[in-house]
């Protein structure tokens, strides 16, 4: 339990960033992390709702990460 929390605060928020610098736009990166998250809940991989919760806490921590990423890198 303690290492899909780990992962749970981990991954989603690394997605996001690898996915932005594959796709040079967070929203697209934001939608494909959202897919595999949902993807995942479907098939069974996730145990409680607090694992959920830190998923969807880790999508939205690096969401907001990468937009002010983008809004400095346009501002240079």
């Amino acid at each position: 339990m303690i290492t899909k929390a780990v992962f749970a605060l981990f991954f989603p928020f690394m997605l996001v960033v690898l996915f932005t610098r594959v796709t040079f736009n967070h929203y697209v990166a934001i939608a494909l992390t959202a897919a595999l998250l949902f993807a995942s809940y479907l098939k069974g991989y996730t145990e409680t709702y607090f694992i959920v919760g830190l998923d969807v806490v880790s999508l939205v921590a690096g969401g907001l990460y990468m937009a002010k990423k983008v809004a400095e890198k346009k501002e240079e």
